[in-house]
């Protein structure tokens, strides 16, 4: 059981700021995908605003910058997070429209759930084991029956 902390009251805030952001990343990508055609060309751009940012943030931060050694010496399975977020830039930008934000919105944390409590259970890519119970099992199914009853409008 985890203690509710002060970090705990600054994290959660800011956890959830994470889905406030992602859902106006999604609505306002949408838009743009209907100026530009194409779900792929919105996402561009998107990553093309997101990467200028990121390439100022990281040229003011004051760490070490990794060299070209470190950067061929990373694990192949490091390389996938950027192919991960074309996948679901683009095609939240492609269902929203379809499915509607909130239940594109529930199916994204069903997933994330899902995902999450397998990589618990087994300690992959770095987290903690974790055994899945029935506690954290019926969270999942609450979160799925809550997409299901979405998907009435």
């Amino acid at each position: 059981m985890m203690k509710i902390s002060a970090q705990l009251l600054l994290l959660m805030p800011l956890a959830m700021g994470i889905g406030i952001a992602m859902t106006f990343q999604t609505a306002i990508n949408s838009q743009l995908r209907e100026s530009l055609y194409s779900p792929l060309q919105a996402a561009l751009l998107s990553f093309l605003v997101g990467t200028i940012v990121l390439a100022v943030l990281v040229f003011f931060q004051n760490v070490d910058k990794p060299n070209l050694t470190t950067l061929t010496q990373l694990p192949w399975f490091m390389w996938l997070g950027g192919f991960l977020g074309v996948y679901a830039i683009s095609f939240s930008i492609y269902t929203a429209p379809k499915l509607g934000f909130l239940t594109l919105t529930g199916l994204i944390v069903f997933g994330q759930v899902v995902t999450s409590m397998f990589l618990d259970h087994f300690g992959l890519l770095g987290t903690e084991k974790t055994a899945i119970n029935w506690q954290r099992l019926f969270g999942g199914v609450v979160i799925f029956i809550g997409v299901l009853l979405t998907l009435q409008r």
